[in-house]
Formats: structure tokens, sequence, C-alpha cells
């Protein structure tokens, strides 16, 4: 079982870099997120405890998590997998690394991708949804053909509220507080990379795809 972990703060493009390069080494591209909405979509055991945790303004619990990625892991079998924005914390790191010894295998490699708050809040801040039908649009990357106004319905199109200034910067605080302590403890196993995330997702992937060789 190949084990990858890919990190990065909001707006590096981890969800988009991971397809492609998941795709590429034919791993299994997992998220967290996903995982999560999934669960709580589907009425799940782990689906039912997190959502009363979200409506309580509670972080979910790092054991709901790791049993999620670990369901995976079960279902999907020996192969290998990018996991996407996990761990995000020392007590989900230690408990990946129990899990993995259980099974014979560790991580055998972790990118964390890096793009200045300058490219976070550009990407983030230009982001728009439908209020109508949620398509998504990014006023520089893909602007609708009318200002303001959905192509797909015509509806309204709005500004998430973590995708304003200071939600983002708040994020990105978050992101720095958590990675101030995750950070050294992957760099003295010498397992972790950082790879410029500034430029275009395929500028990235390519150099995801160099910092893995061989791992």
């Amino acid at each position: 079982m190949r084990i990858i972990v890919l990190m990065g703060p909001p707006g590096a493009g981890k969800g988009t870099v991971s397809n492609r390069v998941a795709d590429r080494l034919g791993c299994l591209h997992i998220s967290t997120g996903d995982l999560l909405r999934e669960a709580i979509a589907q009425v799940t055991p782990i689906g039912v405890r997190a959502e009363v945790c979200i409506k309580r303004g509670e972080l979910v619990p790092d054991d709901l998590i790791m049993a999620l990625v670990e369901e995976q892991f079960d279902r999907r079998g020996d192969g290998g997998y990018l996991l996407d924005g996990f761990p995000r914390t020392l007590t989900q790191a230690s408990l990946l690394d129990a899990c993995l010894a259980a099974r014979g295998t560790r991580v055998v490699a972790v990118i964390e991708l890096a793009a200045s708050a300058e490219v976070v809040l550009r990407r983030l801040g230009g982001r728009r949804i439908c209020a109508s039908c949620g398509a998504g649009y990014h006023s520089l990357f893909i602007p609708p053909r009318k200002p303001d106004s959905c192509d797909r319905c015509g509806g309204p199109l709005v500004q998430r509220l973590d995708d304003r200034d200071e939600a983002i910067k708040r994020r990105l605080a978050v992101y720095a507080k958590e990675m101030a302590e995750l950070r050294p403890y992957y760099e003295e196993r010498g397992i972790l990379t950082v790879v410029e995330a500034s430029g275009t997702p395929e500028q990235t992937a390519v150099g995801m795809l160099q910092a893995l060789e061989g791992r």
C-alpha cells in the first residue's frame, strides 16, 4: 500500500492537482472533505455523528476523520492512495501512522504545496457561485458571459462567506498554526518536499510528479 500525503493552504489547488497526479500514478485520491459530505448525505453512522458536531459549531473529532479514511482502505484494498488535506493535526498524523503500521506500511512521501497569501486571495476571492443552480465561476479564470449572471440559468452570482478576504486570512492563519506543528513531524523523517503552487495546475502537477520520483 503506497501512501502519499498532500498538504497546502486553502486555494493552493490541492483538489485539482490531486486528481491529475493520482491518475498519472494510478493512485486513489482521497479527500476527507468529500468523504465527510458523502457520509452526511448518506446518513451513515459516522455521518450522523459528524453532522451533530458541525451543527454545534465544533470540529469533527480526529477519530471520526480517521475512521472515514480507514473505511476507504478496507473497501479499496492494497493500492496507492493520495491523501488530500489529511492529516491536518499531530493527533491525526499519529492515528494514521498507527493505522498504516497495523497494515504493514507507512507514509512514503509528503508534499506541501506552497502559495503566497496574495495568490490565495486572488484565487479564492474571485470565486462566485450561482445562488439558483450552484454553478461555479471565477472572475479571472472562468468568468460568466454576463457580469454577475449565471450562464446556465441566469441566476445571480454570489460570493461564499468563507471566500471573503477576512475569512480567507483567518483560514490561512489556522493553516499556518497547524503546519507549525505538523511540518517538523515529517521533516524529521526526510519525507517532506515543498512544491511551488503559484503557477498553473499542470505546472504544479509536474512539480509534484518530479518530487515523487523514486518514492
